[in-house]
Parts: structure tokens; C-alpha cells; sequence
């Protein structure tokens, strides 16, 4: 077993509007990783992103950190990152820069449309299931119910104009990007160099986390996946 000092220390950041339940079957070995879950924090009035990732950062208690981040928490611990030292950085079902983004989010940003996006619609999912006419609408309720609990007005609108605004227009070369090639949200007709997981949605996290639990401990002390098992993993 490694000495306490030899223990990494992996920080998770979910997406927007989730909180760390995502993460729920995610398990990595104890003897070589100790996880740590980041929540949302609710912005201070036209907070930067930059400001409010400093805020982020006070949450982290250990040096040396691998941070990973889902969707919009991709971005948020990219911005992190400027400010504190990793070990290693990794984003999933998220995007590296403005390039990335879907052309209906980088339409959105220059037209200002996101501004009409009625974050408010978020409160009623309570209310969702009891109104559900089939076993599938119940279930995509419930799960909605679970891992979407921030449905704080002032969050949402912010995570969203910081979403389809966010300006970073070079990527970090030490980044890694885990991406589904089905995903609808961030389509990967639009991500480059990034490892791909056949079949693997927006919320991949969730239901394919027996691969994140199969591969990620890898990819955490490597930085990627090795030729043999990436040439499996596109043939599945």
C-alpha cells in the first residue's frame, strides 16, 4: 500500500445544474486515490469566470491535484487550473475552447439569445414525473430530479452566458479529453484530439461508468490510454 504522502488526490467538478451524485458509481483504487467532490457555488453579482474559479480554488485543500470536470465543469476547472499547480487535467463531455463549441452556442453568444433561455423551466421538474405518461418519461424525471438539484435562477443564467461566451481560444497542450462519440450536447464532429468512447452520450459519466472505472486510473497517472487498448476500445 502507498504511504499516505504517495496518495493522489483526484478533484471531481459536475456539470451544469448537477452535483456530485454524478459521480455516485465512479470508484477508483483507495490505495492509490483519494477522491474529493466539488458542488456549485452560487455567483456573486457579474462575477467573471476568471473571479469566480479563484473562489473554486479555495474549496481544493491539497497540492498537486488531478482535477477533472464534467461538460461545463470542464470549463470551470480549465479556468481553475490557470491559478493552482496539477498533476494532471481532465475534462469529459466538455469542451477545450471557443472552436469546439456547437455553431448554435457560438450563434447564440454573438446574437445574445441564451439571454431569452427560460432557466426558471428548471423549477417545475418536480413536477415532471407526476405529470409523465410512460415508464421512460418517469425515469428521464427521476433521474432529473436526482442529479439536477442547483436550480438557483442566478446560477443558471450565469452558468449559461459563461457557457456559450467562454473566450479561451487555445487549448492547454497537457489537457486530456474524454468525449462520447454520440454526445448531442458537444457534438465530436467538432472535438479534436480527445479519447473517444464508442456509443458514450452527454451523460456518459453516469451510465458508462463501468469504462470510467475501467480506464481512469489510467489515464490519470499516464495522461491517455495505451495504443492497444485505444484500437479495442473503437473497434467495440
Amino acid at each position: 500500500m502507498m504511504d499516505q504522502e504517495e496518495i493522489i488526490h483526484v478533484y471531481f467538478m459536475p456539470g451544469m445544474a448537477a452535483n456530485a451524485a454524478i459521480f455516485e458509481y465512479i470508484k477508483l483504487p483507495e490505495d492509490k486515490f483519494k477522491m474529493h467532490f466539488l458542488e456549485w457555488i452560487i455567483p456573486l453579482d457579474d462575477e467573471s469566470l476568471k473571479d469566480y474559479a479563484l473562489r473554486m480554488n479555495k474549496y481544493v485543500k491539497h497540492d498537486n491535484i488531478v482535477l477533472i470536470g464534467v461538460s461545463f465543469g470542464g470549463v470551470v476547472v480549465q479556468e481553475m487550473s490557470n491559478y493552482i499547480s496539477v498533476r494532471r487535467l481532465i475534462i469529459i463531455s466538455s469542451v477545450k475552447c471557443r472552436d469546439e463549441l456547437p455553431r448554435r452556442m457560438r450563434f447564440a453568444a454573438k446574437t445574445g439569445f441564451f439571454k431569452l433561455i427560460p432557466t426558471s423551466l428548471l423549477d417545475y421538474v418536480d413536477h415532471f414525473e407526476k405529470l409523465a405518461v410512460n415508464d421512460f418519461l418517469k425515469k428521464r424525471a427521476r433521474l432529473y430530479r436526482k442529479y439536477l438539484s442547483v436550480r438557483n435562477n442566478k446560477y443558471l443564467d450565469w452558468a449559461i452566458k459563461n457557457m456559450v461566451c467562454w473566450g479561451c481560444e487555445k487549448p492547454r497542450e497537457d489537457l486530456v479529453h474524454i468525449h462520447g462519440d454520440a454526445d448531442l450536447i458537444f457534438p465530436i464532429k467538432y472535438i479534436r484530439n480527445c479519447i473517444p468512447v464508442k456509443g458514450g452520450t452527454h451523460i456518459m459519466i453516469i451510465n458508462r461508468y463501468r469504462w470510467f472505472n475501467r480506464h481512469l486510473p489510467e489515464i490519470i497517472l499516464t495522461g491517455g490510454l495505451n495504443k492497444k487498448k485505444m484500437n479495442k476500445i473503437e473497434k467495440r
